[in-house]
């Protein structure tokens, strides 16, 4: 009778945990889809009105790409979390006209710490560029770092490292908000001793967090002073000056 009760309670907790298990999936899932912010129709229509650029929905991402085919760059951009990838294309389609390939990801769960897939997953997109550098917003930052190892530079827009990168060569931009209320610029510089010692820091004045992406206000962020115009400009000019031949081979 022991023996039978005791196989009946180890059976009885096996599937109970086994429900706990299946009910925390089913949460994390079910929250992975809640709240997910959007991207402003406005600024991604004027990216696929853009002659200068042609969009390709692909397997890999949403491939940005310069329309002449031109392009020997390429950057590997990973969304914030729970944020659509659509709403980084109007501020990175000023790098693509100036021939840089992006491939914005569509991390798994909309989390990017989900998203196990290697770099090459996404490089895939566009096999004649040989040069790429890795990059991303805020949470999608730190899992650029992850897969900076495999990268030529790292791009950090709102975001820094969690692992150490100090003792690499790796070529690095980070850019911050002075109104950024989530990744504060208190934070980055918390997390410099990570960058390698040349990694370049730039702070944007009047900046907010969601600054960087098109999907409106984000809730704990700070109040920006500079318009979505002059935001996607200063970008364009200091991430296109990053990325191009001269500075990654003087970097390298």
């Amino acid at each position: 009778m022991q023996k039978k009760r005791g196989r009946r309670v180890l059976k009885w907790t096996l599937w109970s945990i086994l429900i706990l298990v299946l009910l925390g999936a089913g949460g994390i899932v079910a929250w992975s889809q809640i709240g997910v912010m959007g991207a402003e129709k406005a600024p991604l229509a004027a990216v696929r009105e853009n002659p200068a650029v042609t969009v390709d929905d692909a397997e890999q991402g949403i491939v940005l790409a310069p329309a002449d085919g031109d392009s020997e760059i390429g950057l590997v951009f990973v969304p914030g979390a729970k944020v659509d990838p659509w709403a980084y294309a109007a501020i990175l389609q000023g790098v693509a006209e100036e021939g840089v390939t992006v491939v914005i990801t569509r991390p798994w769960l909309n989390l990017a710490f989900f998203d196990p897939r290697p770099l090459d997953s996404f490089t895939s997109a566009a096999p004649d560029v040989d040069v790429w550098a890795v990059g991303g917003h805020s949470l999608g930052g730190v899992r650029a770092c992850q897969l900076a190892a495999d990268a030529d530079a790292l791009v950090l827009f709102g975001s820094y490292c969690a692992n150490d990168l100090s003792g690499t060569d790796l070529a690095v931009l980070s850019l911050a908000g002075s109104e950024d209320g989530l990744s504060t610029p208190a934070k980055i510089s918390d997390a410099r001793g990570n960058l390698p010692a040349d990694a370049d820091l730039v702070e944007i004045d009047g900046a907010s967090h969601a600054s960087f992406g098109d999907y409106g206000p984000q809730a704990g962020d700070g109040t920006p002073s500079i318009s979505d115009e002059e935001m996607h400009a200063t970008v364009t000019e200091l991430l296109g000056a990053f990325l191009s031949e001269d500075a990654l081979a003087a970097a390298g």
